[in-house]
């Protein structure tokens, strides 16, 4: 890829990662009128965010196999336009389980984007830009995050949940024509249709114990992300804060620290490396979390912007990590950590929804809290063990 068009795609990967986030958190800055609108208690709301994540999960290491076989600019757009579709139905929805079932759809579609720009950042830059266009996608997947939730958690405030969606369904499809547009080819893509020599390769990557440990780490990060931002704005909207549906789209202003943080975070991973990059990111998180606790709205919000930007430098750590070490079967192995990753989004809206009705804010910032702790000791140990074949990978 010429210099140009290294510049050029600079941009156009921050677009991916926004368009790509803009729909899969949406439902949080709206929860408590989605409540409202359905009769809905805590857990049940929930879903509807934990359903977009659950099908991110199922289909990750599926989708990373046909990008291998097809192409990643193809599987890449194609995805970005189905996205659009369940998104335009949402506002039709009659029922709370409908809403939960296009939200799954909308899930199913996110893994051609996520999933397959890893692979397609792998294969066309060098080793030495690698780290900077993933953070650059990381930032734009911030910023995409953000966007979704105020913008509408604005709209919701003003038309309702169901116009914020009708918006956010041309959004999408503007940002679909614009990527297929201005994405350069793929120049380094070698296609891979051998369904066998697929599962082989994932075989070996289930036998990479720091890869499985980016796996484990990844789990517990979504856990903590998701769960903290979904029950967080119950918490805000009940007394004694009261917060309205427009303030608590404000609240999603924090995600712009994170936008700020987050391409820093490649200095930060070259100078100390994945292991103590990804603990001390967890610490920083950890005290955020804490600061939760507080009665204190304008502390809660604090602590919201320092817990989520620790967690953005842990997931360009993990990106940087995959793209940077792995050779063969790249979407594959980008597959499997977003699979275990999404997962624990999801895992972390149903567990941390039944910790917040048994005991309120607290008892789910204590599961939030051992969840991130889990997640520390499992990055001491596990990016600890040696690497017995393949590719060398990232040493502290």
């Amino acid at each position: 890829m010429s210099e140009h068009s290294k510049l050029a795609s600079r941009p156009i990967v921050w677009l991916i990662g926004f368009f790509a986030f803009l729909n899969v958190y949406t439902m949080q800055a709206v929860l408590p009128l989605v409540m409202r609108d359905f009769h809905a208690s805590p857990v049940q709301a929930g879903f509807t965010v934990g359903a977009t994540v659950l099908a991110v999960a199922i289909v990750s290491p599926f989708m990373g196999m046909l990008s291998d076989a097809f192409g990643r600019k193809r599987v890449l757009c194609s995805s970005l336009l189905a996205l659009a579709i369940p998104t335009a139905l949402i506002p039709a929805a009659t029922s709370l389980a409908s809403v939960i079932a296009l939200r799954f759809i909308q899930g199913l579609a996110i893994p051609g984007i996520v999933v397959v720009i890893i692979a397609y950042i792998s294969e066309e830059f060098r080793a030495g830009r690698i780290a900077r266009m993933t953070t650059t996608y990381v930032g734009g997947t911030v910023i995409g995050g953000f966007c979704g939730r105020f913008v509408t958690g604005h709209l919701g405030h003003l038309f309702g949940w169901r116009g914020a969606f009708v918006t956010l369904a041309a959004f999408t499809l503007l940002g679909a024509a614009l990527i297929a547009w201005r994405l350069p080819a793929s120049r380094h893509f070698t296609a891979n249709r051998k369904v066998r020599a697929a599962f082989e390769t994932l075989w070996g990557h289930l036998h990479r114990p720091r890869l499985m440990a980016a796996c484990a780490v990844g789990f517990c990060v979504l856990f903590s992300l998701v769960s903290l931002f979904t029950y967080v704005n119950l918490h805000l909207a009940s007394s004694p804060f009261h917060f309205s549906t427009a303030a608590l789209a404000n609240v999603f202003a924090v995600y712009l620290a994170g936008g700020i943080v987050t391409p820093l975070s490649g200095r930060l991973i070259v100078r100390f490396g994945a292991r103590r990059a990804i603990l001390g990111a967890l610490g920083f998180s950890a005290c955020g979390l804490l600061l939760t606790l507080t009665p204190s709205s304008a502390l809660i919000i604090a602590g919201l912007a320092v817990a989520s930007s620790g967690v953005f430098i842990c997931q360009s750590t993990t990106f940087s990590f995959i793209a940077a070490n792995v050779v063969e079967g790249r979407s594959l192995a980008t597959g499997l950590y977003n699979m275990c990753y999404y997962a624990g989004g999801a895992a972390g809206t149903w567990a941390v929804g039944l910790a917040y009705e048994a005991g309120g804010w607290s008892r789910a910032v204590l599961t939030i809290f051992i969840v991130q702790m889990l997640a520390a000791a499992i990055a001491y140990v596990g990016y600890r063990a040696p690497v017995k074949a393949g590719p060398p990978e990232n040493r502290d």
